[in-house]
């Protein structure tokens, strides 16, 4: 009878799902992901297994969540109201990471701005700097007393991060010429520029990948490199995750494209990942700036 009932769903009352799951099941996963990544952080030997077993956990109850929710869509159970939902849900979601990242950039500007002026005793801070630490020195990029970490160098602007700018700015406007193309129904387009940026996703993650690696084998920058070094690793490391699991969207949409799951009217799912690539942009565009520039 609840299947029955499931499968007649009257399209004009707000469709809400009895009885799942997925929720608890999904706190269970985060759980287990973020025990293990305590106990790795700590050097404990289960930790590194416990996290990954997580984070397969928490990738397959994903995967079989969205699939009930994309079988709910195409069965017609979502009307307006779910569609205004969605968008809100969106909204607020990229609002929240947004202030994730507002954070961090807080953090460097805090960083930069006031406590090494404080410290170093620039400026007027002359008293300032005798009262906290008489003998700090060094300016930024900074990484701490005494050399934390070791000697360093850092990446230049202009090389592969300049490259990887204009790798993601080329993907905002692929991922749009896509979504003009749905709303037109060029779907040959569609399918073409989607999946060139997916590609361009991909390539991004590659180069950044080989700068961490350039970064840790021979600028000798790392995360325990001051206080440099972990806000620069914190936010391109946060901004790297946030492209990987775009880039993951973006491959799943193109499937889903290819499927014939969207139309001209109804699309919602392709716009929600295109408003979340074009987040990630901005994103990139303001660590390019403060981070490697400035």
């Amino acid at each position: 009878m609840a299947q029955a009932h499931h499968d007649s769903h009257d399209a004009n009352v707000y469709y809400v799902p009895h009885g799942s799951r997925w929720p608890v099941i999904a706190s269970v996963a985060l759980f287990t992901t973020m025990i293990g990544f305590a106990f790795w952080l700590n050097d404990e030997p289960v930790g590194k297994i416990v996290f990954f077993l997580g984070i397969a956990f928490l990738a397959a109850i994903l995967f079989n969540w969205f699939r009930d929710v994309i079988r709910e869509s195409l069965r017609g159970f979502y009307n307006k109201q779910v569609d205004t939902s969605f968008r809100m849900g969106m909204v607020w979601f990229i609002f929240s990471e947004v202030m994730f990242f507002a954070a961090f950039f807080g953090a460097l500007f805090y960083a930069r701005t006031f406590a090494l002026p404080w410290l170093t005793g620039e400026g007027q801070k002359v008293a300032t700097h005798m009262l906290l630490w008489p003998g700090f020195t060094g300016g930024w990029p900074s990484n701490g007393p005494g050399d934390i970490g070791g000697v360093y160098n850092t990446i230049p602007a202009w090389g592969l991060p300049l490259l990887n700018t204009l790798i993601l700015l080329s993907s905002g406007v692929t991922v749009t010429i896509a979504h003009h193309a749905l709303k037109a129904g060029h779907r040959k387009q569609l399918l073409l520029f989607l999946g060139m940026t997916v590609m361009l996703g991909a390539l991004f993650l590659y180069f950044q990948a080989h700068e961490y690696l350039h970064a840790y084998k021979e600028l000798n920058l790392t995360l325990g490199s001051g206080i440099y070094g972990s806000t620069f690793f914190m936010l391109t490391g946060f901004h790297g995750a946030h492209v990987t699991l775009g880039t993951i969207m973006l491959a799943i949409i193109w499937f889903r494209c290819a499927a014939g799951h969207f139309n001209r009217e109804n699309h919602f799912a392709f716009e929600a990942v295109a408003w979340y690539w074009h987040f990630v942009d901005v994103v990139w565009l303001g660590l390019f700036l403060f981070v490697y520039v400035l």
